[in-house]
């Protein structure tokens, strides 16, 4: 497999010989407002433009996954310049009703067996942060592909590590594990994503997993930088382990 970080939690996911696109937040640098508008930095969304051009992005994608409607992860500009034909992949019914209300015509809700040209995806669970904040973070997902010819690959979506993040490794034993790592958080109600404690256990969890931390530095509500994230690694001795790239950076795996 071959996946590549294009920014924020946008994955492009070459596997068994398709190409998926994950969770396009394809605007321009600069255009959105602060996520969300109470937070403490009030910088303006995405903080950084994308790596390479849209036509690049989207030329030849077989499937999209989008994991919840949040604009970070679907926006406006993905809207507009995916196809409309495109096959998309959604959480529940309700996002594939937003969806089809832009004008998507092939949706298809995850489920725990679902299949798409011999590639098998399941939907995982997740939890947008910890406690009351989850209420107004709504409900997200994850992904495991499975093919016999590739390594497992578990997507974890905007989730923090808890017991279902465990049972998830526990049940599919991933080999590679995409975490969504830079500890967004709004000015009350703490992490709504992964920060680097939540990191280690995914690693104590699958000591042998090669992991790839993502959705970093690229939104106003970011608080654990690339720079730090490293360190961290270094102290406890994981750097073979845990992978932090840069925007447009990919791995062959």
């Amino acid at each position: 497999m071959k996946v590549r970080l294009i920014r924020n939690a946008t994955l492009v996911v070459e596997y068994a010989g398709k190409k998926f696109l994950v969770d396009p937040f394809l605007a321009e640098k600069g255009t959105l407002p602060p996520f969300p508008a109470f937070t403490k930095n009030e910088q303006y969304n995405p903080l950084v433009q994308l790596p390479i051009s849209l036509e690049d992005l989207i030329k030849d994608v077989d499937a999209v996954i989008v994991t919840h409607l949040h604009y970070d992860h679907f926006d406006e500009a993905a809207k507009e310049v995916l196809p409309k034909n495109v096959k998309m992949f959604v959480q529940n019914e309700e996002d594939a009703t937003e969806i089809k209300k832009a004008g998507f015509q092939d949706i298809e809700v995850l489920s725990e067996s679902t299949s798409f040209e011999g590639i098998q995806l399941v939907k995982t669970k997740g939890e947008h942060g910890r406690g009351e904040i989850l209420t107004l973070a709504g409900v997200v997902c994850g992904v495991v592909f499975k093919h016999p010819d590739e390594k497992t690959l578990y997507v974890a979506g905007d989730t923090v590590w808890y017991e279902d993040v465990q049972e998830e490794i526990e049940t599919h034993q991933p080999e590679v594990i995409v975490v969504n790592g830079g500890d967004v958080q709004l000015t009350e109600g703490g992490s709504l994503i992964m920060g680097k404690d939540d990191i280690y256990e995914v690693h104590k969890a699958a000591p042998n997993a090669v992991i790839v931390s993502v959705h970093m530095e690229t939104v106003n509500h970011w608080t654990l930088s690339r720079a730090e994230l490293k360190i961290f690694l270094n102290e406890k001795g994981i750097t073979s382990n845990v992978f932090v790239p840069d925007d447009g950076e990919s791995y062959t795996l």
